[in-house]
């Protein structure tokens, strides 16, 4: 057994080259045939790196208007198909329609103002006890926030209202609305995730 498994060393004929030093920046290295300079960079080498882009901002507007758009859609089509199952008219459907809207649009401006206001205040004051004014251009503003989301609300709410509300066919009026606001669900879901 020991016969099959032989094994040999063999020395080498020429030492190992010497490590070379790793470049430091404007640090030229010199072999006999190449000369290399490596210059500092100061620019960012990622895309990721650029420092004017604020995602996390961009992050928090999208998820609001896409949870308003969606609640607009799913508040406005429900009340409508409510409505029209009970009432069977076109006028009935409009009118439920844009009494919803204006009163869905109210609650999420009034709900947004204050959560961000709260937002607002507290960041205030902790600004405040640490003496950094400058960043005050960052606070959230909530009269644009709560504009922003009775926005999203009310584009949300038009998709059934103007599907629905004017097709006089009862039954055709209520799949018309079923299917705009699954539509509208599965757009407004696309645009979230991005």
């Amino acid at each position: 057994m020991s016969s099959l498994m032989s094994s040999q060393i063999r020395p080498s004929l020429s030492p190992p080259p010497p490590p070379q030093p790793q470049p430091q920046p404007n640090q030229s290295i010199t072999n006999p045939s190449i000369h290399l300079t490596i210059p500092p960079t100061t620019e960012p080498t990622h895309q990721d790196d650029h420092p004017s882009t604020d995602y996390s901002a961009l992050s928090q507007w999208l998820r609001a208007a896409v949870l308003g758009a969606n609640d607009g859609l799913v508040s406005v089509a429900s009340l409508m198909i409510g409505v029209g199952t009970v009432n069977q008219t076109a006028k009935a459907m409009l009118v439920s329609g844009l009494a919803g809207l204006v009163a869905g649009a109210c609650s999420m401006a009034i709900g947004e103002f204050v959560s961000v206001y709260a937002q607002y205040d507290i960041e205030l004051t902790q600004m405040k006890r640490e003496n950094a004014f400058e960043e005050k251009e960052k606070l959230p503003s909530p009269a644009q926030a709560a504009g922003a989301s009775a926005l999203a609300f009310a584009l949300g709410a038009l998709l059934p209202l103007l599907a629905g509300g004017f097709i006089r066919p009862w039954g055709a009026r209520l799949r018309t609305v079923c299917g705009v606001s699954s539509l509208g669900l599965a757009g407004f879901g696309a645009v979230g995730p991005c």
